[in-house]
């Protein structure tokens, strides 16, 4: 089979066009060409007059091996590369010894669960929050109603983090195994559409990730997999053996239970907060690591859309227009657009009593009426919060805690339009831009709820953003804050064996110990660890 890429269409031509184009590119005739499928689509929006539709094909000719030979100097014309997913172990027919232990039900979680158990491994997967579906009546219970549930929220439960966002499917890994093929063609069996295998920028949202997420875990449980839910974990069992070394031997849980364990994979989330404090009490290594910390930015889905698209905004193979903004200020920080939600909503992030952090979320159709994205301001250890490991964690509470009096205390979020936030003056009014954070708003001064730095460096590169996307500072646009888990403030260190370089047998994993960055990334990491696990559980790793 035969790859080819960059094939272009105009925008209003249709697929069908392909073949002609396919026989055109490798100069055979129609009849010589067997079968074609589509494994990428973008769309190349430079020219907003003249969009195109560029593709990436496999194709079955004839004489393939002359095909290939004729055209050995097109670098858009390569042998196809093959997707398939390989297991790397396969447990005995009688599993000796303890249970592999999964911690956390998210992203990460979720794969290193399904992977273990497609090698008959039965992993236990232990989750402090609930199952996805309640889970969900409690999270709409801090949009609604104001009421959080510190154990089952937007960052605690099933499907994690990722379940209440836009559910984009895409990242900037290397992924020579294509492991995130095999997220993908998982996500398909459970339930996802099947763009996502061919869409350049795939995305679920939440409403279709829930019942994914119900899906995977009846097939990990049809595997032998066990799930616990509200069982926290407290505190690691941690012996030094013969050697010297420190090894994990079990798990102290919240409800005084005990669970024995010698392969635990940790893949807790950016916000497990309290766990991250007591593995740093419990000596394991752990270090500060950057992240950003800034606003939500909110805009008529409309205005992005003709910004981007033109006179061809609306046209369905377009969709809603997203963006992706960077700006290196003067003071040395860098502002960018995170987490860009198109035709969605601003959510409630927080996980804790008397703090507010906010996220975006969408769902499939993205057909809500604004469109929002984080705006924020890296930031690094060094600079900002030098003092010790979990510092970052300080510095998020910090602000997140100041966003929550400036909001009134009641987790509504401080919000200010865009044109009195560059004036350095409080809202007072809105504009034509409502906002879509619930469980509501409070107009002020968000200068109040962000470091100088990030206030100056966001003023600086609004305009900047307005020339690029016009109408992006416009005064009535709204910002809402805050946004700081952007990602994990902490890395749990990790060697080549994917276990923690100084406790053995344990797998720090995912966003939460800072080796991934959203859903796909996640998966993949969760799928690297399970194996590193398998091959431990049959003697080849140590």
């Amino acid at each position: 089979m035969i790859r080819l890429t960059e094939l272009t269409l105009p925008l209003y031509q249709t697929e069908d066009s392909l073949a002609a184009l396919i026989c055109k590119r490798l100069n055979i005739s129609p009849r010589d060409l067997i079968r074609h499928v589509v494994v990428r689509r973008a769309h190349d929006a430079r020219d907003k007059t003249a969009i195109q539709m560029v593709y990436s094909v496999d194709v079955t000719v004839k004489n393939e091996p002359a095909v290939l030979a004729r055209m050995k100097k097109d670098r858009h014309v390569q042998p196809a590369p093959d997707t398939r997913y390989q297991f790397v172990a396969k447990a005995p027919a009688a599993q000796a010894g303890r249970r592999p232990v999964v911690v956390g039900a998210g992203p990460c979680g979720l794969f290193a669960g399904l992977i273990l158990a497609q090698m008959g491994f039965r992993p236990i997967i232990l989750d402090r929050g609930k199952v996805v579906r309640e889970r969900t009546k409690d999270t709409w219970g801090l949009w609604r109603r104001g009421v959080l549930n510190p154990e089952s929220n937007v960052q605690f439960g099933e499907g994690g983090a990722g379940t209440f966002s836009d559910g984009k499917l895409y990242s900037q890994i290397k992924d020579p195994r294509h492991l995130g093929r095999k997220v993908l063609t998982e996500f398909v069996k459970a339930g996802a559409p099947p763009e996502i295998l061919t869409e350049a920028h795939p995305h679920i949202g939440t409403f279709r990730l829930v019942t994914m997420v119900e899906s995977i875990r009846e097939t990990i449980e049809a595997l032998g997999g066990e799930y616990r839910f509200e069982q926290r974990v407290d505190r690691l069992d941690i012996v030094t053996d013969d050697a010297g070394r420190r090894r994990v031997r079990g798990l102290h849980l919240a409800n005084d239970g005990y669970l024995e364990a010698d392969h635990v994979v940790l893949a807790v989330g950016h916000s497990a907060r309290d766990t991250f404090r007591t593995l740093m009490e419990q000596g394991v290594q752990i270090e500060a690591k950057p992240f950003s910390i800034g606003v939500r930015i909110e805009h008529p889905q409309s205005w992005i859309d003709e910004a981007r698209f033109g006179p061809c905004a609306g046209h369905p193979d377009l969709g809603a227009a997203a963006y992706s903004l960077s700006h290196h200020c003067a003071n040395g920080r860098t502002v960018y657009s995170f987490c860009m939600c198109p035709g969605g909503t601003v959510v409630a992030a927080t996980s804790e009593a008397g703090l507010v952090a906010t996220n975006g979320m969408s769902q499939y159709s993205r057909n809500e009426r604004n469109a929002n994205s984080g705006l924020v301001v890296s930031i690094d250890p060094a600079r900002d919060y030098p003092e010790h490991a979990l510092a970052g964690i300080d510095f998020q509470r910090h602000w997140e805690s100041k966003a929550y009096v400036a909001g009134g205390s009641n987790y509504e979020a401080p919000a200010q339009r865009v044109g009195d936030f560059l004036a350095g003056r409080p809202s007072t009014a809105l504009g034509s831009v409502i906002p879509s954070y619930r469980p509501g708003v409070h107009l002020t001064d968000l200068a109040a709820c962000l470091p100088e730095f990030a206030v100056q460096s966001i003023r600086e590169a609004l305009p900047i953003f307005g020339k690029q996307i016009p109408g992006y500072d416009h005064p009535d646009a709204m910002l809402t804050g805050v946004e700081t888990r952007t990602s994990s403030p902490i890395r749990l260190n990790r060697g080549s064996d994917f276990q923690s370089l100084n406790t053995a047998g344990l797998y720090p994993a995912g966003e939460g110990a800072g080796y991934a960055g959203g859903i796909l990334s996640a998966g993949v990491d969760g799928i690297k660890v399970a194996e590193a696990v398998a091959l431990s559980l049959v003697g080849a790793l140590p």
